[in-house]
């Protein structure tokens, strides 16, 4: 279907961009990679007058290490964070999770801001920036505001983002010693996203007892969330493979499934529970190489 027409701008600085913003209300979309909004578009199921592409503003693009923590731009694409040899090192979960981001296309021009903002339930950016207890950096009229990434996604294509805001940079802690994480999924074959995925980011003490964890899990519920059951089964535990079973066992606890030709809410229940044991092994197995 051919799209309604359209204006566009390209704001050379983030406050030209909030002005525009400011100054067209609802008939404003903000373009990063254009990979869900452009669909929506010739759909007509978005009808904006006005697109402001964001990929000419400098700073909202790159990845950095500042005060201890890694400072990743809303405009970094999935391929760039997939291949970041800082990340590689230093954040070794976000490259994992790029790795499984639909095709070579999509993580070429795909934005790790605009996924986060559109917040589809079965996205993967959300339950790796759960997993790893990330903050967001929005930037408004007001001036500038963080929230963690638990506050953000509030369901299904809605996040705490204000009208008038736009995202500009997601932080996330550096790796240290004895930790370990991983992403484990079943996509979908045409699309690649996730009818669940589990990220598990985790740190262990010398003697092998959990001193942190951190499970975000994606395309259960009509939002990612972080699994506190299953955080809570496992932390200050020593761990076993009979404890990652049981806690993994928790995943789906007090939540709805979604429901849909991809998967019913039972199957989908038992995939959180598998890919959670998964992820959870694999992350712990990390972590104690990591000695």
């Amino acid at each position: 279907m051919i799209p309604a027409a359209f204006d566009y701008i390209a704001p050379q600085s983030l406050d030209e961009a909030m002005r525009a913003l400011a100054a067209h209300g609802e008939d404003a979309k903000l373009l990063a990679g254009g990979h869900s909004l452009l669909p929506l578009i010739k759909l007509r199921l978005a009808n904006p007058k006005l697109l402001i592409d964001l990929s000419r503003i400098p700073g909202l693009n790159g990845i950095s290490e500042q005060d201890g923590k890694i400072v990743i731009g809303a405009m970094t694409t999935h391929y760039r964070i997939e291949s970041s040899e800082l990340l590689k090192k230093k954040c070794p979960l976000l490259p994992e999770t790029a790795r499984e981001i639909g095709d070579v296309q999509v993580r070429n021009l795909g934005t790790i801001g605009g996924s986060l903002t559109h917040a589809d339930p079965a996205a993967d950016w959300p339950a790796a920036i759960l997993a790893l207890g990330g903050e967001l950096r929005l930037r408004g009229p007001q001036g500038e505001r963080t929230l963690v990434a638990e506050k953000f996604f509030l369901g299904p294509m809605t996040t705490a983002i204000e009208p008038n805001e736009i995202l500009s940079e997601i932080h996330v802690p550096m790796s240290s010693r004895r930790s370990g994480s991983a992403y484990r999924k079943m996509a979908q074959q045409a699309s690649g996203f996730a009818i669940v995925g589990v990220a598990v980011s985790v740190r262990l003490d010398a003697k092998g007892f959990c001193e942190e964890i951190g499970v975000g899990v994606t395309g259960l519920s009509d939002k990612a969330f972080r699994a506190h059951a299953v955080e809570e089964r496992i932390r200050g535990k020593k761990l076993n493979a009979k404890l990652i079973e049981e806690s993994a066992a928790l995943a789906a606890d007090g939540i709805e499934p979604l429901e849909d030709l991809h998967a019913n809410a039972q199957f989908r229940a038992h995939l959180a529970r598998v890919y959670a044991a998964r992820a959870i092994e694999e992350a712990v197995k990390r972590a104690a190489s990591r000695r």
